[in-house]
């Protein structure tokens, strides 16, 4: 079974139900905890009585600097919300590690952002160094892969697609909240992997719904070819993509012809001007709720809750 850890201002702790006990560790950064797992171990077994989990203010149990790379395009369901047919390849970008805020933090606006959307995705926290040239098979994860997070790639539409810039979009500070629980996992929750459920809903309305069994590139393969040309390192951070449901979707193929024959301005003008009318993009009052998590609960990574505010 995984072992749910939460981070707060004042040290790290274990989850037991509905209480937390404090492990005794000097750690301060992820990977310093992740180098300390006889102490987690400890706190899990421990006799003690710990406190609830309801009076902590969790902090993101992936702590920075450090490296944040993404997956584009890895479900199914939304490539097809995106019009892309035929094979996709794993194709990764990076997002500024300052975007990674915590699972109770407002999500802030920027002053010029008018069309901000959310993709839940599951975080792999890396264990151990993955050098340049690394093959990882299915049977080697538990090797480098040392637990799961719930992540949101939070994502400015207009800086993406006008500028064709992931790395600006995306990373904006409180663009990537992550936690509450960072799951260490046991080799045998990885073949559990497939299982795993991701949710997530505005205001209680539900926008995405999907398994893992909809991923594309699965995670080995993904380490394989990120592998190729990235070296990761302990507390390193891997999201692998999110599923269909998002606000934005790829306009109909008539009027993606259509705007291919006119200027970029002009077309990006009238994409928008269409936009302003879909609903589902984030507004500030707005709260995002998600989980990811197993149907039998072996492997649980909470609930991320996390308001939308603009800008001052």
């Amino acid at each position: 079974m995984s072992t749910n850890v939460l981070r707060t201002a004042d040290g790290w702790w274990v989850v037991r139900g509905a209480r937390a006990v404090r492990i005794a560790t000097k750690a301060v950064t992820t990977a310093e905890l992740l180098a300390d797992r006889a102490a987690v171990g400890e706190a899990a077994v421990s006799d003690e009585a710990g406190i609830p989990v309801a009076g902590l203010v969790t902090l993101s149990p992936v702590t920075t600097p450090c490296r944040v790379v993404a997956q584009m395009v890895n479900y199914r369901s939304h490539a097809r919300d995106s019009g892309f047919t035929g094979d996709i390849p794993a194709t990764f970008f990076r997002k500024a590690s300052g975007s990674v805020s915590g699972p109770g933090d407002s999500i802030v606006r920027p002053a010029h952002v008018k069309f901000l959307d959310y993709e839940i995705e599951l975080g792999l926290v890396m264990g151990a160094p993955l050098p340049v040239g690394t093959v990882v098979e299915e049977r080697d994860l538990p090797a480098y892969v040392a637990g799961l997070v719930i992540t949101n790639d939070v994502s400015a539409r207009e800086v993406q697609l006008t500028k064709t810039q992931f790395y600006e979009s995306k990373s904006y500070p409180t663009f990537t909240p992550t936690g509450p629980h960072l799951a260490l996992l046991e080799p045998d929750d990885f073949a559990h992997l497939s299982d795993l459920r991701l949710k997530l809903s505005v205001n209680g309305d539900p926008r995405q719904d999907r398994t893992l069994a909809d991923m594309i590139v699965r995670p080995a393969q993904a380490l394989t070819v990120l592998a190729r040309f990235q070296t990761l390192d302990p507390g390193d951070l891997l999201l692998t993509g999110t599923p269909g449901g998002t606000a934005l979707k790829a306009p109909s193929k008539a009027v993606e012809k259509i705007g291919a024959l006119l200027p970029p301005a002009v077309k990006w003008k009238a994409f928008f001007k269409s936009q302003a009318k879909n609903p589902r993009y984030l507004r500030q009052g707005d709260v995002v709720t998600a989980t990811i998590a197993t149907p039998d609960g072996r492997i649980d990574l909470g609930e991320q809750r996390t308001p939308v505010a603009d800008a001052n």
